[in-house]
């Protein structure tokens, strides 16, 4: 029988004994050890995190947030930094955080490097799957000492997700495409969040490319042919043109079935307490015979 073992064991495990100051410690996504003293002032670089961290009960702690990272109302009078990739360093050390959250990866690297650089004690974090969005959360709790809430937010979108899995395992795989960006056309690849999210509904990632996201040109979307269209509408497809609209868009299968779905960016790209909810939103559009409109 496996045994799952929790960021926090795993961080005593690995890092043995920790100093009085400095009480809980885990390794980040860039390999980065990170020590806070349980109770830290904290900075949130993205959105998803800072959904995160309030509802795990770190909220009041949270200082300092992005410039578009609005999804809680209680904080949106907390100061704002600029973006999560360009983030007003100055600004970040005047409200002398003892912990900043931030997304690690290509795009990040530079704004990370320069707030360790700077002194700061930055967590960077760059979940590629659900079970690596759940980890996230547990390695949030040991940062700011809310371990047991942390545990039961993981541990309640992991059964719920495990309960879609269950319901649609031995359901035909329905092939779809899923549109990050009308314009160019981008789209979902096999490398991320995204596409872990379309196989734990029942879905098939029409696009095999083992990429977070990538263009695509009209040509191959018609190759592809998916049975459904999924178009996620936020901050980086802003008013997506309804695909009747768009040329040769309507000789897709999908069109023509009517089986196309919009659904919130912020939901489904992001690393946040959303995650089951957007499982279920797709699974029950995919396969609405095994799915119920509620989690049970």
């Amino acid at each position: 029988m496996k045994t799952r073992l929790s960021w926090g064991l795993l961080a005593l495990l690995l890092l043995g004994p920790l100093s009085p100051a400095l009480a809980a410690c885990i390794v980040d996504d860039t390999g980065t050890r990170v020590c806070t003293d349980g109770s830290p002032r904290i900075v949130s670089l993205y959105g998803a995190y800072t959904e995160v961290l309030w509802e795990i009960g770190a909220g009041d702690r949270i200082v300092g947030r992005t410039r578009h990272d609005d999804t809680v109302p209680q904080l949106r009078g907390v100061p704002s930094v600029g973006t999560g990739l360009r983030p007003n360093v100055e600004y970040v050390l005047a409200l002398r955080p003892g912990l900043v959250v931030a997304r690690a990866g290509r795009a990040a690297a530079r704004a990370v490097a320069t707030l360790r650089e700077r002194g700061l004690t930055v967590a960077a974090f760059d979940p590629r799957s659900i079970d690596d969005a759940l980890g996230v959360m547990e390695r949030l709790g040991v940062l700011t000492g809310r371990v047991a809430q942390a545990r039961e937010l993981a541990g309640r979108l992991r059964a719920e997700v495990g309960r879609v899995r269950t319901a649609v395992a031995d359901a035909p795989r329905v092939r779809l495409v899923y549109e990050i960006r009308a314009q160019p056309l981008t789209v979902a690849g096999t490398d991320g969040l995204i596409h872990d999210i379309i196989v734990a509904a029942g879905g098939e990632n029409a696009v095999r490319v083992p990429k977070k996201l990538l263009t695509l040109d009209v040509e191959a979307l018609l190759r592809l042919d998916p049975e459904v269209y999924v178009i996620q509408e936020g901050p980086m497809n802003r008013n997506p043109p309804p695909l009747s609209e768009r040329p040769l868009f309507r000789e897709l299968r999908a069109v023509r079935a009517g089986r196309v779905l919009t659904v919130a960016e912020r939901e489904f790209a992001r690393p946040g307490p959303g995650l089951a909810r957007a499982v279920r939103t797709l699974a029950r559009f995919l396969h609405p015979d095994r799915v119920p409109d509620r989690a049970e």
